[in-house]
């Protein structure tokens, strides 16, 4: 967020306090012609004689408006008259009563949730979002969002967060039910069998592509006294049948094999919620793992390269993340202009939301005003108030001195009228 211009502030501030002083002098000066009318006129009958009644009673009503204008904001002709300068006396009342007046009348459940559904929020979005630069302008910011939070994580956050958090956590959670119980999820899901034939065809390619390495790694362990030419028959053998059983098990989804790693997996999630020795060596071999050095350089390494992959990624407008992005905010944007239902769902939710943030922090919102009030001394609050409220409080002076000479000159009237 930009930081606030205080030369503006102070612009409109000059420009309202111009304005005020233009409409005091507008006042003043039809005092001064009520006045001065007055005493060009004065005994005087006939016509005359109604325009000095009315320039006298325009003086008398231009002076009482002139007086509670400015009893508001400080004591008329500096006298301490009881009743007068009532803005620096009573602003911090006034700070209370407009943060009432607010809370009542605007932070209201109702108003606020038929103000926010009558917006059509979603439709808004829908439309805004349907332009392709628009959508590009949303995938940009969030992407330079993204980065700048990835950026700001550093090595020795993510150390304090598997030393602080995650490490004791994992010290106080039991593991063995945990592990039994994720197994037992699997095996029931049969989510292992892909994980099987994955290993199974990974094993088995490579046995095929690799047979000079394993006549080397099985050739070192031959005896010694064995003739070669033995030893490598030997050895072809065993790469033969190894590709061949590896091959019969991926061929047969019912192979012994497959079935013994079925029944050692069941049990093993049996014994994992049931037995407590194996239990007991489940958690021993957590705290070896906890407290291995390598868990922390680890956890930051996996963490330093899953950053700088996204960072790259996302600094690639042309990049998988970018267009994936992309493509996500083009898709909601056209559902959300077909769908009614979706679009009524998320206006009742912004709703909600609303209503709740109001609920929860409405009177510290509120509270706001009267605080900064009562910050101010009673000549700031004056000076602040009439600035931005005198220049209308003005009119009340001229209207004064305008319906004060009506009312004379009917007063008049009717003297005449009488005698």
């Amino acid at each position: 967020m930009l930081p606030a211009d205080p030369l503006v502030g102070e612009a409109s501030d000059e420009v309202r306090r111009s304005a005020l002083r233009r409409m005091r002098t507008v006042a003043v000066s039809l005092l001064l012609f009520a006045a001065a009318v007055y005493v060009l006129t004065l005994d005087q009958d006939g016509f005359l004689g109604f325009v000095n009644a009315g320039a006298e009673a325009s003086m008398v009503g231009a002076i009482a408006d002139w007086f509670a204008v400015t009893a508001l904001f400080k004591h008329p002709l500096g006298l301490p008259i009881p009743h007068t300068a009532l803005v620096p006396k009573r602003k911090d009342d006034l700070g209370k009563g407009l943060e009432q007046f607010v809370g009542e009348n605007f932070l209201q459940e109702d108003i606020i949730r038929e103000r926010i559904l009558s917006v059509g929020i979603s439709q808004r979005v829908a439309t805004w979002l349907a332009v392709p630069a628009n959508g590009t302008r949303v995938v940009e910011e969030a992407a330079d969002l993204a980065a700048i939070g990835l950026s700001k994580v550093r090595p020795d956050h993510i150390e304090s967060l598997v030393n602080d958090a995650l490490t004791p956590r994992f010290r106080e959670e039991p593991v063995a039910p945990l592990l039994g119980g994720l197994l037992q999820e699997a095996l029931a899901d049969d989510l292992h069998h892909g994980l099987v034939d994955l290993a199974l065809t990974e094993l088995h390619d490579w046995l095929i592509a690799n047979p000079e390495t394993v006549h080397e790694v099985i050739g070192e362990r031959a005896p010694w006294w064995a003739p070669d030419s033995v030893n490598t028959y030997v050895i072809n053998r065993l790469h033969l049948e190894m590709v061949r059983w590896l091959s019969e098990i991926r061929a047969q989804p019912e192979h012994r094999a497959r079935r013994a790693l079925d029944s050692m997996l069941t049990q093993l999630a049996d014994d994992l919620l049931s037995d407590p020795a194996t239990q007991e060596r489940a958690e021993r071999l957590k705290e070896r793992l906890l407290d291995h050095p390598a868990v922390t350089r680890t956890a930051i390494a996996v963490w330093n390269a899953l950053r700088e992959a996204l960072v790259k990624s996302l600094d690639d407008p042309e990049g998988a993340v970018h267009k994936r992005l992309l493509l996500e905010v083009e898709l909601f944007a056209t559902r959300l202009n077909e769908d009614a239902d979706l679009r009524e769902r998320l206006d009742h939710w912004a709703a909600d939301l609303a209503v709740f943030a109001v609920d929860r922090y409405g009177s510290e919102v509120t509270a706001i005003i009267t605080h900064t009030i009562e910050r101010w001394d009673g000549k700031e609050a004056s000076q602040r108030i009439e600035l931005h409220v005198g220049r209308d409080l003005q009119f009340i002076r001229i209207n004064g001195t305008i319906v004060g000479g009506l009312v004379g000159v009917v007063i008049h009237a009717a003297s005449l009228a009488v005698h």
